[in-house]
């Protein structure tokens, strides 16, 4: 979607490419579409985020639409940091109510005021591919520009090794990894369940959550958490699809600490052990040996640390050494 192109419908571009219509965005609506369409018809592409709300009628477009249009991605022609879109949003509505009023005022002489005001975007750290991710799903209903997945596909396979569109029915228990793309709770026999939709990038599957499990992992069950199953398949008659059952269920932290064995490193011409030791010595205490291959010109070697070296794998370690080492140097081995 694109606040400059769009229109409320979504549209062919050519033979392979559709343009996403700005009336598919939640929080939006017909009326409010057809506002940007005609203000953009009048007087050219909106050049910025304080020139559209200052252009736009904000009884029609209000701030919700406005929310949903920069999570969207409808504003990454003009401006592709949607974060700092989203901080500046409430400066820029102000600013053009504080225009509409130098506007609506005369000077002695009878004359509008045209005084106008220097407009800059609040400065703000990128959304994050999966905080992008989450925002497109709020705002569209779907993942548009990736899946959340991807970031930790490589990681997980080495736990479940079955991308979900391979699942077939089978007597053994069986790994499977993905994106909790979506919950429904029920009422059973057996008590409280959840229904749960788990998205890999391949396939979508239901996993349903039985009774203890699903209260001790209720915490967990949330959209757009990273999860790895293990689960029974059976085949359903009466769907004719596959009907799979959670014996059990973790997090991505509980994976890396229940299977993470080796953290191994790749430091090369990056190799300050000092600093390595520091960043290591804020996750001491785990069960995770660590182990560095190390190469120069004169030949390569692996060292494994001594045990009392071992870490403790997380989110913040692994984010540590991608942002030094580079991820491709950075592997967790189960």
């Amino acid at each position: 979607p694109d606040i400059n192109t769009s229109t409320y419908r979504s549209e062919p571009v050519d033979a392979k490419r559709i343009r996403y219509g700005l009336g598919c965005v939640k929080g939006t609506g017909q009326g409010a579409t057809e506002n940007i369409v005609a203000r953009r018809d009048e007087a050219g592409p909106f050049t910025g985020l304080a020139d559209f709300c200052r252009r736009v009628d904000r009884r029609i477009v209000n701030r919700r639409a406005m929310e949903a249009l920069i999570k969207s991605g409808s504003f990454d022609s003009i401006e592709a940091n949607r974060a700092s879109l989203l901080a500046s949003l409430g400066s820029a509505i102000d600013a053009a109510e504080h225009a509409e009023q130098f506007a609506a005022q005369t000077n002695l002489f009878g004359e509008a005021s045209g005084a106008t005001e220097t407009f800059t975007l609040t400065n703000a750290s990128a959304w994050s591919e999966r905080e992008r991710l989450v925002n497109e799903k709020q705002s569209l209903g779907f993942y548009l520009s990736g899946h959340p997945f991807n970031a930790y596909r490589d990681e997980l396979r080495r736990v479940a090794r079955t991308p979900l569109s391979h699942l077939q029915a089978t007597l053994e228990p069986v790994m499977m990894a993905g994106v909790i793309y979506g919950v429904q709770m029920r009422n059973s026999r057996r008590g409280r369940m959840a229904i749960l939709t788990l998205d890999d990038g391949s396939a979508r599957v239901e996993v349903v959550v039985f009774g203890e499990l699903f209260h001790e992992k209720r915490s967990v069950i949330q959209e757009d958490q990273v999860v790895v199953v293990k689960g029974r398949i059976f085949p359903d008659e009466f769907t004719g699809g596959l009907r799979i059952t959670a014996d059990g269920l973790m997090d991505l932290a509980e994976v890396r600490s229940a299977h993470a064995k080796v953290l191994r490193l790749s430091i090369n011409g990056q190799a300050d052990f000092g600093k390595l030791k520091s960043i290591l010595a804020q996750y001491a205490g785990g069960k995770c040996d660590v182990t560095i291959h190390y190469r120069n010109a004169q030949g390569e070697c692996d060292i494994r640390f001594p045990a009392e070296r071992r870490v403790k794998v997380s989110a913040p370690l692994l984010d540590s050494l991608n942002e030094w080492l580079e991820e491709k140097n950075v592997q967790v081995v189960y």
